[in-house]
Protein backbone atom coordinates (compact mmCIF):
# COMPACT_ATOMS: atom_id res chain seq x y z
CA UNK A 1 0.00 0.00 0.00
CA UNK A 2 1.28 3.44 -0.92
CA UNK A 3 1.68 5.82 2.02
CA UNK A 4 -0.70 8.75 2.29
CA UNK A 5 0.96 12.01 1.23
CA UNK A 6 2.07 14.29 4.04
CA UNK A 7 0.25 17.57 4.58
CA UNK A 8 1.41 21.03 5.48
CA UNK A 9 1.13 21.53 9.24
CA UNK A 10 -0.48 24.95 8.68
CA UNK A 11 -2.82 24.79 5.66
CA UNK A 12 -3.21 20.97 5.58
CA UNK A 13 -2.64 20.83 1.83
CA UNK A 14 -0.70 17.79 0.50
CA UNK A 15 3.05 18.21 0.17
CA UNK A 16 5.17 17.01 -2.71
CA UNK A 17 8.04 16.54 -0.23
CA UNK A 18 6.29 15.47 2.95
CA UNK A 19 9.51 15.68 5.00
CA UNK A 20 9.46 19.47 4.72
CA UNK A 21 6.31 19.70 6.83
CA UNK A 22 5.30 23.12 5.51
CA UNK A 23 4.41 24.23 1.99
CA UNK A 24 6.29 27.00 0.22
CA UNK A 25 3.28 29.33 0.36
CA UNK A 26 2.89 29.01 4.16
CA UNK A 27 6.65 29.36 4.60
CA UNK A 28 6.65 32.65 2.66
CA UNK A 29 3.71 33.87 4.73
CA UNK A 30 5.36 33.30 8.10
CA UNK A 31 5.62 36.67 9.92
CA UNK A 32 8.97 38.19 8.98
CA UNK A 33 11.41 38.81 11.77
CA UNK A 34 12.01 42.57 12.20
CA UNK A 35 15.57 43.92 11.95
CA UNK A 36 17.46 42.48 14.90
CA UNK A 37 20.99 42.58 16.22
CA UNK A 38 22.91 39.58 14.79
CA UNK A 39 24.53 38.98 18.17
CA UNK A 40 21.76 39.23 20.79
CA UNK A 41 18.75 38.81 18.50
CA UNK A 42 16.91 41.82 19.93
CA UNK A 43 15.46 44.66 17.80
CA UNK A 44 18.09 46.88 16.21
CA UNK A 45 17.69 49.66 13.68
CA UNK A 46 20.29 48.40 11.26
CA UNK A 47 20.28 44.67 11.78
CA UNK A 48 23.71 44.36 10.16
CA UNK A 49 26.08 45.26 13.01
CA UNK A 50 25.96 44.48 16.76
CA UNK A 51 23.65 46.85 18.57
CA UNK A 52 24.70 49.40 21.18
CA UNK A 53 23.77 47.00 23.98
CA UNK A 54 26.14 44.35 22.64
CA UNK A 55 28.93 46.87 22.03
CA UNK A 56 28.70 48.07 25.63
CA UNK A 57 28.23 44.64 27.21
CA UNK A 58 28.67 41.76 24.75
CA UNK A 59 26.73 38.58 25.59
CA UNK A 60 28.78 35.41 26.15
CA UNK A 61 28.01 34.10 22.66
CA UNK A 62 28.89 35.33 19.17
CA UNK A 63 25.61 35.03 17.22
CA UNK A 64 21.95 34.25 17.82
CA UNK A 65 19.83 32.79 15.02
CA UNK A 66 16.05 32.56 15.40
CA UNK A 67 13.21 31.89 12.99
CA UNK A 68 10.91 34.62 14.27
CA UNK A 69 9.42 36.36 17.27
CA UNK A 70 7.19 34.28 19.55
CA UNK A 71 3.91 34.83 17.70
CA UNK A 72 1.39 32.74 15.73
CA UNK A 73 1.55 30.53 13.84
CA UNK A 74 5.03 29.50 15.00
CA UNK A 75 4.22 29.99 18.69
CA UNK A 76 1.26 27.63 18.33
CA UNK A 77 3.43 24.96 16.71
CA UNK A 78 6.12 25.36 19.38
CA UNK A 79 3.51 24.97 22.11
CA UNK A 80 2.18 21.78 20.51
CA UNK A 81 5.70 20.42 20.08
CA UNK A 82 6.82 21.27 23.60
CA UNK A 83 3.78 20.57 25.77
CA UNK A 84 1.49 18.27 23.79
CA UNK A 85 3.88 15.47 22.71
CA UNK A 86 3.56 16.22 18.98
CA UNK A 87 7.17 15.26 18.36
CA UNK A 88 6.56 14.78 14.61
CA UNK A 89 6.87 18.57 14.37
CA UNK A 90 10.59 18.29 15.10
CA UNK A 91 11.45 17.70 11.42
CA UNK A 92 9.68 20.80 10.15
CA UNK A 93 10.80 23.01 13.04
CA UNK A 94 14.42 21.89 12.68
CA UNK A 95 14.27 22.71 8.99
CA UNK A 96 13.03 26.24 9.75
CA UNK A 97 16.05 26.78 12.01
CA UNK A 98 18.35 25.40 9.32
CA UNK A 99 16.95 27.79 6.70
CA UNK A 100 17.37 30.74 9.08
CA UNK A 101 20.95 29.71 9.85
CA UNK A 102 21.84 29.41 6.16
CA UNK A 103 20.42 32.89 5.55
CA UNK A 104 22.29 34.44 8.48
CA UNK A 105 25.50 32.60 7.59
CA UNK A 106 25.47 34.15 4.13
CA UNK A 107 24.62 37.62 5.47
CA UNK A 108 27.11 37.71 8.34
CA UNK A 109 29.82 35.21 7.33
CA UNK A 110 29.18 33.11 10.43
CA UNK A 111 31.69 30.47 11.45
CA UNK A 112 30.46 26.98 10.65
CA UNK A 113 30.11 25.14 13.99
CA UNK A 114 31.80 21.79 14.43
CA UNK A 115 29.95 20.69 17.58
CA UNK A 116 26.29 20.92 18.56
CA UNK A 117 24.77 20.81 22.03
CA UNK A 118 21.17 21.02 23.24
CA UNK A 119 19.98 22.92 26.30
CA UNK A 120 19.29 20.06 28.74
CA UNK A 121 16.26 19.45 30.92
CA UNK A 122 16.57 18.27 34.50
CA UNK A 123 16.25 14.48 34.59
CA UNK A 124 12.90 14.45 36.39
CA UNK A 125 11.35 16.99 34.03
CA UNK A 126 12.61 15.12 30.96
CA UNK A 127 11.15 11.91 32.35
CA UNK A 128 7.75 13.52 32.92
CA UNK A 129 7.66 15.06 29.44
CA UNK A 130 9.09 11.98 27.78
CA UNK A 131 11.64 13.88 25.70
CA UNK A 132 13.74 17.02 25.52
CA UNK A 133 12.45 19.20 22.69
CA UNK A 134 15.85 20.90 22.23
CA UNK A 135 17.48 17.48 21.83
CA UNK A 136 15.06 16.51 19.04
CA UNK A 137 15.89 19.73 17.18
CA UNK A 138 19.63 19.41 17.73
CA UNK A 139 19.83 15.83 16.48
CA UNK A 140 18.46 16.75 13.06
CA UNK A 141 20.42 19.99 12.81
CA UNK A 142 23.66 18.19 13.65
CA UNK A 143 22.97 15.60 10.94
CA UNK A 144 22.16 18.22 8.30
CA UNK A 145 25.13 20.47 9.12
CA UNK A 146 27.66 17.70 9.68
CA UNK A 147 28.36 18.66 13.30
CA UNK A 148 29.41 16.35 16.09
CA UNK A 149 26.48 15.93 18.46
CA UNK A 150 26.81 14.95 22.11
CA UNK A 151 23.36 14.46 23.67
CA UNK A 152 24.92 14.02 27.11
CA UNK A 153 27.52 16.73 26.68
CA UNK A 154 25.58 19.12 28.89
CA UNK A 155 23.76 18.05 32.01
CA UNK A 156 21.39 19.94 34.26
CA UNK A 157 22.40 19.04 37.79
CA UNK A 158 19.87 21.12 39.70
CA UNK A 159 16.16 21.39 38.97
CA UNK A 160 15.29 24.90 40.12
CA UNK A 161 11.89 26.45 39.48
CA UNK A 162 10.04 26.50 36.16
CA UNK A 163 11.64 29.34 34.20
CA UNK A 164 8.64 30.85 32.42
CA UNK A 165 7.05 31.81 35.76
CA UNK A 166 10.08 33.84 36.92
CA UNK A 167 11.32 37.38 36.39
CA UNK A 168 14.63 38.00 34.60
CA UNK A 169 16.59 38.47 37.83
CA UNK A 170 14.96 35.42 39.42
CA UNK A 171 15.83 33.36 36.33
CA UNK A 172 19.51 34.29 36.62
CA UNK A 173 19.58 33.33 40.30
CA UNK A 174 17.64 30.14 39.56
CA UNK A 175 20.26 29.00 37.02
CA UNK A 176 23.51 29.61 38.89
CA UNK A 177 25.42 26.35 38.99
CA UNK A 178 22.54 24.48 37.36
CA UNK A 179 24.54 23.05 34.44
CA UNK A 180 27.60 20.84 34.14
CA UNK A 181 29.74 20.29 31.05
CA UNK A 182 30.64 16.61 30.54
CA UNK A 183 32.88 16.85 27.45
CA UNK A 184 35.94 18.75 26.28
CA UNK A 185 35.12 21.79 24.12
CA UNK A 186 38.45 23.61 24.00
CA UNK A 187 39.00 25.12 20.57
CA UNK A 188 35.61 23.97 19.28
CA UNK A 189 32.99 26.14 17.58
CA UNK A 190 29.76 25.31 19.40
CA UNK A 191 26.13 25.60 18.29
CA UNK A 192 23.76 25.60 21.28
CA UNK A 193 20.15 24.69 20.45
CA UNK A 194 17.04 25.76 22.39
CA UNK A 195 13.39 26.10 21.45
CA UNK A 196 12.55 29.59 22.76
CA UNK A 197 14.87 32.29 24.08
CA UNK A 198 13.12 34.76 26.38
CA UNK A 199 15.40 36.58 28.85
CA UNK A 200 18.46 34.62 27.59
CA UNK A 201 19.31 33.61 31.18
CA UNK A 202 19.65 29.92 30.29
CA UNK A 203 21.80 30.38 27.21
CA UNK A 204 23.92 32.98 29.02
CA UNK A 205 24.69 30.58 31.87
CA UNK A 206 25.58 27.76 29.48
CA UNK A 207 27.57 30.02 27.14
CA UNK A 208 29.68 31.28 30.06
CA UNK A 209 30.31 27.66 31.03
CA UNK A 210 31.43 26.84 27.48
CA UNK A 211 33.65 29.91 27.21
CA UNK A 212 35.27 29.11 30.56
CA UNK A 213 36.05 25.63 29.22
CA UNK A 214 37.85 27.12 26.22
CA UNK A 215 35.25 27.02 23.45
CA UNK A 216 36.40 29.02 20.41
CA UNK A 217 32.92 30.43 19.77
CA UNK A 218 29.27 29.88 20.64
CA UNK A 219 26.26 30.37 18.38
CA UNK A 220 22.67 30.10 19.60
CA UNK A 221 20.03 28.42 17.41
CA UNK A 222 16.38 28.73 18.43
CA UNK A 223 12.90 28.77 16.96
CA UNK A 224 11.69 31.96 18.65
CA UNK A 225 13.36 34.92 20.30
CA UNK A 226 10.86 36.95 22.31
CA UNK A 227 11.34 40.60 21.39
Amino acid sequence: MLPMPGCCWLCLMPLALYQQGICSLCYRQLPPCPPVCPRCGLPSAGGRQPCGRCQRRPPPWQALISVSDYQPPLSVLVNQFKFHQITALSVMLSRLILLSWLKQRRAHQLVRPDMMLAVPLYQRRAWRRGYNQADLLARRLAHWTGCDYHPQGLRRVRAGNVQHHLSASARRKNLRGAFKLEIAVRGRHIALVDDVVTTASTISEISRLLQAAGAASVQIYCLCRTL
